[in-house]
């Protein structure tokens, strides 16, 4: 009787309570603070297991062949996966600002000091020298920040302070200039070009690649983003990842880091992914995508899928 009147009593205070806290909360933005935090956290969660000696039994000596467009600052330079896996790429780096590829050239094998596009051209770069890493071959548009939450006391960051005359090439041509054959792994991340730069991918069919997407852009008739989202249908990818950069005023991102893969669902990238099996499995380990591998290796029937099931994903919703 006491247990019954005790528990009535509790439910009644919660009843009672949850709505003030809530009120706090939303009032202190404690709510979105929180998510926030535990999404970042859930999203690097498998970043704590380590799969080197796995992805080195898998495969031997060879290296990850990774194109980074847009590589300021060096490869992953942003920590997108974790330091320990960077010795499994055979990095590309392209970056067409001259004085930014000098920082990094000593320590590449390849470096290419052009833009990309979707054919052979010459285009106007607009830099931005407070904000480096924002200049685009597209013209920021001031008028667009508030749905970016740009504060108008940093406006003065996007200023366009030059520009200058970039060669463009294809992606295409720029490899097999460089003999390069294929291509493991491609990061895209030029402030809105991706959809012209994709154009040019030719028969290359990176087995993971990460793009930043443009859902609403500060820069001036950068292509929708349902355009880049179509072509990599036409290319025969499903995308398996999106995570939000930067603040927005909308509620959805309005620019984003997405990650595609070969349509596994289709004969044609189930192939792909089949006869290149040793190196998808590295990518998604490495890319921590660790409940998805082991959808595919069911579909698909990998060899090597003993020790994926065993595997624990820590990433949570």
């Amino acid at each position: 009787m006491i247990n019954k009147v005790l528990r009535k009593l509790s439910n009644s205070l919660i009843k009672l309570v949850l709505p003030i806290l809530s009120k706090i909360f939303i009032s202190l933005k404690v709510n979105r603070r929180v998510i926030n935090f535990l999404s970042e956290k859930s999203y690097y969660a498998n970043n704590i297991s380590d799969f080197s000696n796995k992805i080195s039994s898998l495969i031997k000596n060879e290296k990850l062949i990774a194109l980074d467009v847009g590589a300021q600052g060096g490869f992953n330079s942003d920590n997108f996966f974790p330091e320990k896996y960077k010795h499994f790429f055979e990095p590309i780096m392209l970056e067409p600002i001259a004085g930014e590829l000098e920082k990094i050239k000593d320590n590449y094998k390849y470096v290419i000091n052009k833009g990309l596009w979707s054919s052979k051209a010459k285009k106007k770069l607009y830099i931005l020298d407070k904000r480096l890493g924002s200049s685009s071959f597209y013209e920021p548009d001031k008028s667009l920040f508030p749905v970016h939450k740009i504060k108008k006391k940093y406006y003065y960051e996007y200023d366009v302070t030059k520009t200058i005359e970039v060669d463009c090439d294809t992606l295409t041509n720029e490899l097999e200039r460089l003999n390069i054959n294929n291509l493991d792994y491609l990061k895209i991340d030029t402030q809105g070009s991706e959809f012209e730069i994709l154009k040019g991918i030719g028969n290359y069919r990176p087995l993971l690649i990460r793009t930043e997407v443009h859902i609403n852009s500060m820069y001036k008739n950068v292509p929708e983003w349902a355009n880049v989202l179509s072509l990599f249908e036409k290319l025969n990818y499903i995308a398996i990842d999106l995570k939000s950069i930067g603040s927005h005023a909308t509620r959805i991102p309005v620019e984003a880091d997405m990650i595609f893969i070969p349509n596994f669902k289709s004969e044609e990238g189930k192939n792909l992914i089949k006869n290149n099996e040793e190196k998808f499995i590295s990518i998604l380990l490495i890319f921590g995508q660790i409940e998805l591998l082991k959808v595919i290796a069911r579909y698909i029937g990998f060899a090597n899928s003993d020790f994926i099931n065993e595997i624990e994903d820590k990433f949570f919703f």
